[in-house]
Order: structure tokens, then sequence, then C-alpha cells
């Protein structure tokens, strides 16, 4: 029987090590010779590859004329969460790989370490790069304080409208608060960006509300002259096989948020032998936590291959640096259990068959002390009257706005939703304009 589940495995001092900075932030001698490789392309294919279409070679230009500091308005002008941004973005898949310096023979500039430099140097200044408009005396309501409805709350009070975020959880954030890898987002950034975002004026919060329960869509309405829903996905996808409601199982989304508001990090328990199951960014980022929480053996499985994973290939590298073993073309298909633990997964191997994901009848076991679900989330909420799809993401337009008069919707809770949080800002800052030019 395993089941070696328990708190502290690791030093004091192991701990900070393991959760130390991934990318240590660029210093100004190094911001500038990175910054002098790009070649200030006219027509930049990283803006092109950019969800929220920052002017790259602008930002970086100033930086190597000595303004960081113009350089971060020029980045917040249209990602006002750039320094999260700059952390968690995937650079490598976006305006990197589509750097005309990423040949073979060379490599891209290093456009996310250098947005974060711009971004940091700004921050940590005592002036704000914006000033709000006189009230115009109109309010919207914003459900959910994740990037879509920070960068929509801004986006509007910068245009005079008074804004109320409505939040089920205690902090504002969202993902970026809760749901990133603790050693991407060090010294509680998160919460500092958000209070940068607020510090604007005209934005009011409440937390700990949620709606359809402790408020109605009607009721915002009457309320409110417009509704920007912007709550993301709160559910969490089932392996649909028998045993998970056994001890030694939970969702990744939920350790992660653990790991993310613990005080101190030996006082999660950790196995020694752990699965996670899935291939996306939220398996990648648990099963590394895990490993540097000191699990011994930490493996991902994932039903198809490596080039059908969502995460990117840099991060799976990540991750088997990190000791981490990746299986591919394996499915679940029953939870072993011992005195209602779960002590390992039985996994059959798959393949494509007419197009199909099919199970070959070869299984085979895998011991464990813990089993994770990273397969995905899903919209969940208790409020009557949304326009939902048959996928039960939020319906909306070009523009973010749904089939009801009066609301508008972005980030993952959409039906067009994607896990980055560049996009939920890129969604909030439309919805945002289209907002405004309906009221206004």
């Amino acid at each position: 029987m395993l089941n070696d589940i328990k708190k502290q495995r690791l030093s004091e001092k192991e701990y900070d090590e393991n959760f130390d900075e991934i990318h240590p932030p660029l210093n100004e001698h190094e911001a500038y010779v990175e910054g002098d490789r790009c070649y200030y392309c006219y027509d930049a294919p990283c803006i092109e590859a950019c969800p929220t279409g920052i002017n790259i070679p602008l930002f970086i230009r100033q930086i190597t004329s000595k303004n960081p500091e113009g350089a971060a308005k020029t980045i917040f002008d249209e990602n006002i969460l750039g320094g999260m941004s700059a952390r968690v973005c995937p650079t490598e898949t976006l305006c990197e790989e589509a750097c005309v310096r990423n040949t073979g023979e060379d490599r891209p500039v290093k456009i996310g370490l250098l947005q974060r430099y711009a971004t940091d140097s700004l921050m940590n200044s005592s002036d704000h790069p914006y000033k709000r408009s006189e009230d115009n005396g109109k309010k919207v309501a914003i459900v959910g304080g994740g990037p879509a409805g920070l960068s929509c709350a801004h986006r509007l009070s910068m245009k005079g409208y008074s804004v109320t975020i409505f939040d089920s959880k205690s902090k504002l954030g969202g993902l970026n608060e809760y749901g990133i890898a603790a050693y991407k987002s060090l010294d509680n950034f998160a919460e500092r960006e958000t209070k940068f975002v607020l510090s604007l004026g005209g934005i009011d919060y409440k937390l700990n509300t949620t709606i359809g329960k402790d408020l109605s869509v009607d009721q915002i309405r009457k309320d409110f002259d417009a509704v920007f829903l912007g709550m993301g996905l709160t559910g969490v996808n089932s392996l649909l096989v028998d045993g998970e409601d056994n001890n030694g199982i939970d969702d990744a989304v939920r350790y992660i948020e653990d790991i993310r508001q613990a005080k101190d990090l030996g006082e999660l328990p950790v196995g020694r032998k752990v699965i996670v199951i899935g291939g996306g960014m939220t398996a990648i980022d648990m099963a590394v936590q895990i490993k540097k929480l000191g699990s011994e053996d930490v493996t991902i499985v994932y039903r198809r291959g490596q080039k059908e994973m969502s995460a990117s290939l840099v991060e799976q590298q990540n991750a088997q640096n990190n000791g981490v073993l990746i299986k591919h073309w394996s499915k679940p298909v029953r939870l072993i259990t011992n005195d209602n633990s779960v002590c390992g997964v039985e996994f059959e191997y798959t393949s494509v068959k007419d197009g199909k994901l099919v199970g070959t009848g070869e299984k085979y076991k895998i011991d464990s002390d813990m089993v994770f679900r990273a397969i995905g989330q899903t919209f969940e909420d208790d409020a009557d009257g949304l326009p939902t799809l048959g996928s039960g993401r939020i319906s909306v337009d070009e523009n973010y706005k749904t089939s009801i008069s009066g609301i508008w919707a972005g980030g993952d809770c959409v039906n067009e939703g994607e896990d980055l949080t560049v996009s939920a800002v890129e969604a909030g800052k439309k919805a945002a304009e289209s907002i405004h030019m309906e009221l206004s």
C-alpha cells in the first residue's frame, strides 16, 4: 500500500531555492544589449503575433533610448496587465516565434523579458501613467475580477465610467492570483498589479459575491447601465472513471490555488509518487510544482502525442528538466484503490483510427500516492438567463456582446475563450470599447 503523503518533505532553504525566479529579470545593461538586437521591423510580424497588438519594436526602441517608463506606457496602452503577461505569456509560440531573428542560425529577441523590464520600471515608480476622465454619470458592472474583468474595468474607468467589480473570491486577480505557477509570479506580484490597475480610481469592488447566488443577472441589469461577464471557468472536467470519490485524487487547479495562497509551503500535503492527467499548462504547472515541493516521482499522462499537447514545447521541456516524466498515448480507465484511497491508476494505450482516438486494449498500471485531474475546465454557474451555447460557454459576437441587451462577456467563459492572460486582457479591452460606443 502506498499513500505516502506527508508535509514538510524539504527544508525551508530548499523550498526557497525551488520556488525562486525561473527566469531572472534583466538589469539595465542586459536590457539595452538585448534590445539592441531588435531590427525594429516596419512591418513587424511580432506585433501581428501579439494578441493585444503591442507595438513591440517601438517599446524596444524606447528601452534602448533609456526610456523604460515610456516603453511601459506603450505596452500598457494595449495591455494594462503587461507585467503579468510578460511573466506568463507563452512568448515562445507568439511574438518570439514570429521574430525575424528566430532562425536556425540565430535566436529571437527576448521580448518577454524586455517587456518585464519596462513594466517593472514604471510600476516601481510613483507616477501612474493614466488619468481618469471626468465622471460621465454612467455605471458598469463587471462580474469576475480576473484579467478580462480588470482590463475592461480599467479601460472604462479611463473614459469616466463608474465601475463595480463583483468577484466570488476573497481577492481580485482571477487566475493571475490563484492559478499561475508560484515560481512564475513572486513577491505578491498579482496583488500589486491589481492595486496598480485600481489606483486609476473610479473602480469599486465587492468580494465573496457570486452571480446566481448572492446577486441575480436581472438585478445587475436594473442597477447598472451595462454588464460585463468575465467570470472565467469555475468547473473542472471529470475523468469519468470509477473511484473518483476516493481519497488521494484532486483537481490540479484547486491544489495550485493552495500553493499560491500558502504562507508556508511545508504545510502542503505531498505524495512520494504523483500522477497528473492532462496535457495543458495546468498539468505542467501542477507537475513541476509538486516536484519542487518534494515529490520523488511525478508522471504526466496524456491521451494523445506530444504535438497535440496544448502546453508549449518549452514548458514541456521545463517539466522534463525538473525531473517530470511525460507519457503519451494513454488514457485512464480505472483508479486503483485501497481502503477508500487511491494507490494507482490503470491506463490503456490509445491510437487514432479513422480520425478518432480509440483504446488499443493494451493496459498498464502506475502506482501513486496522489492523482491530479488537469483535463480542462468548464463553465459552471447558477445564474438564470445567460446566453450559453451547447458547450455551456457564453455566446458573444465579434464585439463581445451577448444576445441580451446591455450584457457583454469575455475571457475563458465565452465561446472562443482561450486559457491565456493576454487573450483575456484583449477581450476585456475590446468589450470596454464596445460598451463605450453603445452607451455614448
